[in-house]
């Protein structure tokens, strides 16, 4: 095999040939975007590198932590699990389009009331992940609520007030027994520690 790089007449190497970009739509916040992206672009790095939409965090970027959380039509999803052009027509919330203006969300109220954050960097997934537990209904107590948000890690163990925050908003009832107190550093929020 021949693996010598041949030169053009003027004696440069060859232009490499041109990468293609495919057309997408999508309404991120509420603002609608035309773009045009190459085909192996993650969500996750669409709206970080070319949105500027930096509090989607980039963690694990293999599904496993959450902290990339975002929701896709109301539906809550792992971004970098997903190429950015599986999403065209698509209405994408990040963290970032949680509030209304100057008005937080009431789950993100409801996480600063609790202190349901200490380093900050699970929180946009964590938020995202619950507005989207939220819209679906499932969850009815706080045993559901542990375990429907055991896809987002928290690593500085927030848990017990992150589920406080989630129940407040969903309006649960207190749990006499505080099985919240089983959800320490380093567990995730369904998971018993080892």
């Amino acid at each position: 095999m021949d693996t010598r790089i041949t030169t053009s007449a003027a004696g440069r190497a060859p232009a490499a040939p041109a990468v293609p970009v495919y057309p997408l739509s999508l309404r991120v916040n509420g603002e609608q975007h035309q773009l045009h992206v190459e085909a192996w672009v993650s969500l996750l790095d669409l709206l970080r590198d070319r949105l500027a939409l930096t509090g989607t965090k980039k963690g694990c970027d293999q599904g496993q932590c959450g902290a990339c959380t975002v929701l896709v039509d109301g539906k809550r999803i792992n971004s970098c699990l997903t190429l950015a052009l599986m999403q065209d027509g698509r209405s994408i919330t990040t963290v970032e389009g949680l509030a209304d203006g100057n008005a937080l969300h009431p789950l993100q109220q409801a996480f600063v009331r609790h202190d349901a954050f200490q380093c900050g960097y699970c929180t946009p997934g964590q938020l995202c992940s619950g507005v989207g537990l939220i819209n679906e209904g499932q969850a009815q107590d706080r045993a559901q609520v542990r375990e429907l948000m055991s896809g987002n890690v928290c690593r500085c163990g927030a848990y017990p007030q992150i589920v406080a925050a989630m129940a407040e908003v969903m309006k649960l009832p207190d749990e006499t027994n505080h099985h919240d107190k089983d959800d320490h550093a380093g567990a995730r929020i369904g998971t018993v520690p080892a």
